[in-house]
């Protein structure tokens, strides 16, 4: 059995802006200094939780350098590389592989809405075209489209370097179907925080986090508790966090996870339109309120 090379706590890290706008690149550098001294095990940069879709090329580009560069070879860099036209997919992945990103992430092709026989053609020449491992993102809510079982099961087996799957259908049935294919060498990774440690009890093997731009210790603590085997200490952690797991879609992401960054100094509360500050007072204070329930310690200030 080919060993599995995706393991652990990745964090969809969020882009910070400036007042003015523009990648606050200094901010940026706080962040993934933050993640890796916390015990994180990769960064995920320009995903959904990234903004990326009103990311020009050029800044898209610019926060996947970046991000390689100041991660120094720490731990790996997953650069998101997905989009709904397989031709600029191919561009942004052999720029991530270019400039030293170790996997690309791969959404399913949004607004389209491709077949499955549309989704196994596209994914499989990206996969052709670059020579680092990929991950395929599967997001029905935000694609309108599903990876379905089958389709991921051959593309695994008829390309080596498509080697997991981050599993955001939000159905932990089909997370389990995969699983269950038994495929050699290749990682099951919740795309929901809340989903994670019952992915990983049913043989998955952790997580593409939101939740981890704040509270990373936290959330590599309670996987590797998980990964482990220690089932009680992992699900003491889940329990605390369940809360600030829901607060985090109280609007869209990353309004809220964005909004409580800003609240502990990483980042200004700068979104790109058609992201905005939250849309209800109400909902700032349900976040603050879960904030301040978790008593968290000094570090996570910047």
């Amino acid at each position: 059995m080919k060993e599995k090379q995706f393991r652990g706590v990745y964090t969809a890290l969020i882009t910070p802006f400036t007042e003015d706008g523009f990648v606050d690149e200094l901010a940026l550098e706080q962040l993934v200094e933050y993640q890796i001294a916390s015990g994180i095990d990769g960064l995920v940069p320009c995903g959904t939780t990234g903004e990326s879709p009103t990311l020009s090329h050029a800044e898209h580009d610019r926060v996947i350098e970046l991000t390689v560069r100041y991660a120094k070879g720490r731990v790996p860099v997953i650069a998101g590389t997905g989009s709904n036209a397989t031709s600029e997919a191919v561009r942004l992945s052999k720029h991530a592989e270019d400039h030293g990103a170790d996997a690309v992430l791969l959404v399913n092709p949004y607004y389209n809405k491709p077949t499955q026989k549309g989704l196994y053609l596209h994914f499989k020449t990206i996969a052709n075209a670059v020579g680092v491992p990929c991950i395929l993102y599967n997001i029905k809510g935000r694609t309108g489209v599903n990876l379905e079982t089958d389709t991921l099961t051959r593309l695994a087996q008829e390309c080596p370097n498509i080697v997991a799957v981050k599993e955001a259908s939000g159905s932990l049935d089909q997370m389990k179907q995969v699983i269950g294919r038994n495929l050699d060498g290749f990682s099951v990774l919740s795309g929901d925080d809340n989903l994670s440690l019952d992915l990983i009890e049913a043989g998955g093997d952790g997580v593409i986090s939101v939740a981890s731009n704040l509270i990373p210790s936290l959330m590599s603590d309670m996987i590797h508790h998980a990964l482990s085997g220690d089932r009680s200490g992992a699900r003491a952690i889940n329990d605390r966090l369940q809360d600030f797991f829901k607060v985090c879609f109280i609007e869209t992401n990353p309004i809220p996870i964005k909004t409580a960054m800003a609240r502990y100094g990483w980042c200004l509360e700068t979104f790109r339109l058609p992201m905005c500050t939250l849309e209800s007072e109400e909902h700032r204070t349900t976040l603050y309120e879960v904030l301040d329930a978790l008593q968290l310690p000094a570090s996570v200030k910047a």
